[in-house]
């Protein structure tokens, strides 16, 4: 089967009102670096990885996710979506164009079917990078990003349907049902999850870790700092990945993990998981207890930037 137009996640950008305790955050705690800043713009990169920013910061009056950004191969495959996306009656937020970020590159932006700003972008110059040190317990590149949902079902078939992701799993409740939904976009078991929540939000951003030691001495390191941790540490049986949750200083979950499966694009048949049987929701039972704390927290706060275009 073909594979989608579009080839990764490339980057999140996020905002609220104190943009400094964020910023130290995540240059300073969780190990991103400091690369740019422009008018109170601020990207941070992975070391590990050559896009130019996983991460964007800015200060705004409410907590808000601004857009998710994914990268094309061609500037010919960002044509040909935005073409097939407008004949879907999909709301365009800028045409295909030249793009005034780090890295440059040409791309567009739409809303996805819950009214968050998607970014599509090809040619964007890479940045140096580096091998990460063993022991190095800093991020590789950004992993996935979970967004929640009121209406996950929907969520998932805009995106299979526009957007040509697939499903590689889903996470059940027992006899609640179905709660979570896992994409793929290339051979990663997720690069992209949904949610099933009371309104639309950010669940979580996760982050690569070179293995399992740096995953843990990134663990303690955030224990250690006073950190509030959300659930972890523990391995997921879905994408088979490790999991250490925190809150950032605004009130976003945000994720340490390494290991992530890969899997055949036309091989892989989504499984279900009872995350009620304890080791499909952690295979190492060192986690604490998937509960209402958790789920309060991963619901996170009603995203203010639903069909509100930020700053270009």
């Amino acid at each position: 089967m073909t594979k989608p137009l579009i080839t990764h996640l490339r980057h999140v950008a996020i905002a609220a009102p104190d943009l400094d305790r964020q910023l130290t955050f995540y240059r300073d705690l969780w190990g991103l670096t400091h690369t740019e800043s422009d008018t109170g713009v601020h990207f941070l990169a992975a070391e590990g990885s050559p896009e130019q920013y996983v991460l964007r910061l800015r200060r705004a009056d409410d907590k808000r996710l601004d857009l998710v950004a994914f990268g094309a191969a061609s500037m010919e495959d960002v044509d040909a979506l935005a073409v097939d996306l407008a004949r879907k009656k999909v709301q365009i937020v800028h045409e295909p164009r030249k793009i005034d970020t780090p890295g440059g590159g040409y791309g567009f932006r739409f809303f996805d079917g819950d009214g968050r700003v998607v970014e599509v972008s090809s040619d964007v110059a890479t940045r140096d990078f580096r091998t990460i040190e063993e022991r190095e317990s800093i991020p590789v590149r950004l992993s996935h990003f979970v967004v929640n949902s009121n209406d996950p079902e929907a969520t998932v078939a805009w995106y299979v349907d526009h957007l040509g992701f697939k499903l590689s799993d889903t996470l059940c409740l027992g006899p609640r049902g179905d709660f979570m939904w896992f994409l793929r976009c290339n051979d990663w078991h997720h690069s992209f999850a949904v949610s099933r929540a009371p309104y639309v939000a950010v669940n979580h951003i996760s982050f690569e870790m070179r293995g399992v030691d740096e995953y843990l001495r990134g663990t303690g390191r955030l224990l250690r700092e006073g950190i509030q941790k959300v659930w972890g540490p523990g391995r997921h049986k879905a994408g088979d990945n490790t999991f250490s949750y925190f809150m950032d200083k605004a009130g976003n979950c945000v994720e340490y993990t390494t290991e992530l499966e890969t899997v055949d694009w036309d091989q892989h048949h989504p499984s279900v998981y009872d995350v009620t049987v304890p080791d499909n929701i952690d295979q190492w039972g060192t986690a604490n207890l998937m509960n209402e704390f958790v789920a309060k927290q991963m619901h996170n706060d009603p995203d203010r930037g639903v069909f509100v275009a930020p700053p270009l």
